[in-house]
This record gives C-alpha cells, sequence and structure tokens, in this order.
C-alpha cells in the first residue's frame, strides 16, 4: 500500500512540478511578469543555472535579464546568485553598470549558510560601488541577526525566507520564531522589508509588525504555489510581487523540493484539482 501511495504523489508531482516555473527562458519570464504586471503586482526574476554552467554563461543571462527589465519598463529587479559568479567582483560590476542605467535592484539570494560570508563580503564591496540593493535572510540561520544589522548599515532591501538549509552549528531554531525575530530586528530600520512566505498567518504577522514600525514592506511570493496576496497583502494595503524563477535547471531543483516538502505538494495539490493553477496564467 504504501509503494502505491508513493508511486500516485510520484506521478502527482511529476504534473505539477512544470507549474513551479515560468519556462527556460528570458521570453517565457517576461511574459508572466506582464501577466503579473497586469493584476496590479510587481516582480522578480531569476536565470536558473545548471552546475556546469560557467560563470562567463551565468552573467551573460543575469545580463540578458536586466536587458529584457529595462525593455518591459516593468516593476521587477533580478535575483542573482553570486557564487554561480565565482563572487568575482569584476563580472558583478558589470552588471551593476547595465542596472544603474534604470535603477534596477540587483539581489543576492541566499544559498547554502557556506557561502553566505563571501556573499556579505561580495555585497559589502557592491554597495560601496551602487545603492540599489538586495540580500535575503534566512530565519534558520543564527548568523541572520548580525547579517540583518549589517544590511541595515548598508542601506539595502532585505527578504525574509524561514530558508531551504538549517544552520549546521544550530539544526534546531525554530524558523517561525526566527522569522519574527528578524522582522523585530529590521523594523522601523531597514530601508526596505520583503516578507517571503507562503504562511499566511506569519506572513500577515510580520506585515503588520513592519506597519507598525513604519516599514516599507510588501509580500513576496514564489511563481507556482498558491498566492497569498489577495488574503494577506491587500486588506493591509501592501503590494505583492512574485518570485519568478525560470531556465530548465530549475525543474530538477523544483521537482525534488516538492517531494521534500509535503506541505507544498499538499498546496499544489489542492490548487491542482480546483483548476487554480492548471496552467501557466495568473
Amino acid at each position: 500500500m504504501r509503494e502505491a501511495i508513493v508511486k500516485v504523489l510520484s506521478n502527482v508531482t511529476k504534473q505539477i512540478a512544470p507549474q513551479y516555473i515560468a519556462g527556460s527562458k528570458i521570453e517565457d519570464a517576461m511574459r508572466m511578469c506582464r501577466q503579473i504586471n497586469q493584476r496590479g503586482w510587481r516582480s522578480t526574476i531569476c536565470p536558473w543555472d545548471g552546475p556546469n554552467d560557467t560563470p562567463e554563461l551565468v552573467a551573460s543571462s543575469y545580463q540578458q535579464a536586466l536587458h529584457a527589465i529595462r525593455q518591459e519598463r516593468l516593476d521587477s529587479y533580478l535575483s542573482i546568485k553570486v557564487p554561480s559568479l565565482k563572487y568575482d567582483f569584476e563580472r558583478l560590476k558589470e552588471l551593476l553598470d547595465i542596472a544603474s542605467q534604470h535603477r534596477t535592484r540587483i539581489h543576492f539570494d541566499a544559498l547554502g549558510p557556506d557561502t553566505a560570508s563571501a556573499s556579505f563580503g561580495l555585497l559589502e564591496k557592491a554597495a560601496a560601488y551602487y545603492k540599489n540593493l538586495g540580500c535575503t535572510l534566512p530565519s534558520r540561520w543564527k548568523r541572520s541577526a548580525a547579517d540583518a544589522k549589517r544590511a541595515i548599515e548598508l542601506g539595502v532591501a532585505v527578504r525574509v525566507v524561514k530558508g531551504q538549509w538549517p544552520d549546521p552549528d544550530h539544526p534546531g531554531i525554530d524558523p517561525r520564531a526566527g522569522f519574527l525575530e528578524l522582522i523585530e530586528s529590521l523594523a522601523g530600520k531597514a530601508a526596505m522589508v520583503a516578507v517571503a512566505s507562503h504562511d499566511a498567518s506569519l506572513a500577515s504577522e510580520s506585515l503588520v509588525r513592519l506597519l507598525r514600525a513604519g516599514t516599507p514592506c510588501e509580500l513576496e511570493q514564489l511563481f507556482g504555489l498558491p498566492l497569498r496576496i489577495d488574503r494577506v497583502a491587500k486588506p493591509l494595503g501592501i503590494a505583492g510581487r512574485i518570485y519568478v524563477p525560470y531556465g530548465t535547471a530549475y525543474l530538477p531543483y523544483a521537482l525534488s523540493e516538492i517531494k521534500k516538502r509535503p506541505i507544498i505538494l499538499s498546496w499544489l495539490l489542492k490548487d491542482f484539482l480546483t483548476n487554480k493553477i492548471g496552467s501557466k496564467t495568473l
């Protein structure tokens, strides 16, 4: 019986996973961003690189994304993975120069805990060259409390997430409690805070705390998952933003994440059966 259930869930996951990504090309991502814009929401785009992609190829995909954002004139910014650039500041500067032409934000995504120190070192260097930057703080990491202070000092935007990877030295950290602690440390101090969670109650509480402190904030949601914008952000008068990943390398990651986190599968299965996410439209 267990094997039969696992097989059914695996088949369902394979059907749903493609809805977790906008497509393989920048044109797919921008088409989705236009739909997002029509709903009155903002967007974030992130080209997803593969393990064998060179830093040159990754940088080229980021440049292409920046040019697309400029041409579309949408309220959108670019998320990048600086380890994929090998933390090369000269390559990053080329991106910052393009972004500066239209004041496009470049946001540093969070990856594993082992990449955090080098990523923040590069962020500090970049902030001295270009101001419209952002970083992600995972609530599972103990170091995020100190990183929040650094982000405030640098004046960069912050995206708060629970995070995928636990802190190897502090695996027992409660990501929900840590999330609210980060929100409290940023409230009234950060330049901008994106609450990136599909946990409706957690997102609502976080946004209320930020609003009370007069902190600019928004709700950021991952494309492909059931959206909480109308339920959570709209009643508070808060903007919604959709994070749009694209590229064929994202598909295996999406599939593995859905399998690892049953809550995602339950959300997606419920909406899939009710035809809420049966196609790549919003």
